[in-house]
């Protein structure tokens, strides 16, 4: 199981050359192993977001992207809990305060496990293993 943050999330469904080849190995293992890839919810608030601000564009209507990533065997959306809540905001030693941020970095410590990323705020964050 690992949890990819949104940027991770569009760049290997767009198959965007800018996912490493570490990270794209590492969604590869987790779906041959019939592993789940999570997502935090708030990933699909943070693409809806994108798009509004005319910082990104979907070949389809948002709706129907989420719908067709959500059928990919393995990838799980996961809501965000009380428990993720509250954990985002009691993230041990010094984060950055992006809501968003920390709702993903507490879904991955909240089910111990790796983070794939390129945000280099995150990587430094030694409270939670990244991959990239």
């Amino acid at each position: 199981m690992i949890v990819l943050d949104t940027h991770v999330l569009i760049w290997w469904v767009d198959g965007d050359e800018r996912l490493s080849p570490v990270a794209r190995r590492a969604i590869e293992d987790e779906l041959t192993g019939r592993q789940q890839l999570l997502i935090s919810a708030i990933s699909a608030w943070e693409i809806a977001m994108l798009i509004e601000k005319g910082r990104l564009v979907l070949t389809m209507d948002i709706g129907d992207w989420l719908a067709t990533v959500e059928a990919i065997e393995g990838v799980v959306f996961v809501p965000v809990d009380h428990e993720v809540a509250v954990q985002s905001v009691r993230l041990p030693g010094e984060f950055h305060p992006d809501p968003a941020d920390r709702m993903i970095v507490a879904l991955a410590r909240h089910h111990a496990v790796p983070l794939l990323t390129a945000d280099a705020k995150i990587q430094a964050y030694r409270h939670v293993q990244t991959v990239w």
